[in-house]
């Protein structure tokens, strides 16, 4: 999984033309991804003015608005991959163009197919 973490105020500091080339480098890397057969899902995420987090404590569920961690790079998307090894993964996440501004954080998905449930 490539999660995609960027500052929202990278964003704000963009031109409106730098924004639509931002926007257009992420349908090519989309498309190149898709084409390759890699691609397995990905969406951007709503800002987090719109999260909720959630945390049980002594079995009561208690909500706070926002993320968890107070911070100026937040999860701002995801690509779910499917790629040979590390090292592609590694060159895919860096051709995300947000990698530029922010980071992206590549981390295995866990198989869970042999585990009861």
């Amino acid at each position: 999984m490539l999660l995609i973490y960027s500052n929202p105020a990278n964003w704000a500091a963009l031109s409106e033309t730098e924004r639509h080339a931002l926007n257009a480098d992420y349908g090519t890397f989309t498309q190149e991804i898709v084409a390759s057969g890699e691609f397995v899902s990905g969406d951007p995420l709503a800002g987090v003015d719109t999260a909720t987090t959630v945390k049980v404590r002594g079995g009561e569920a208690d909500t706070t608005d926002g993320p968890f961690i107070e911070s100026k790079e937040h999860l701002a998307g995801y690509y779910v991959v499917d790629c040979k090894d590390l090292d592609r993964a590694l060159a895919l996440a860096a051709r995300i163009p947000d990698a530029r501004f922010g980071g992206i954080e590549v981390r295995p998905v866990l198989d869970m197919s042999g585990v009861e449930m």
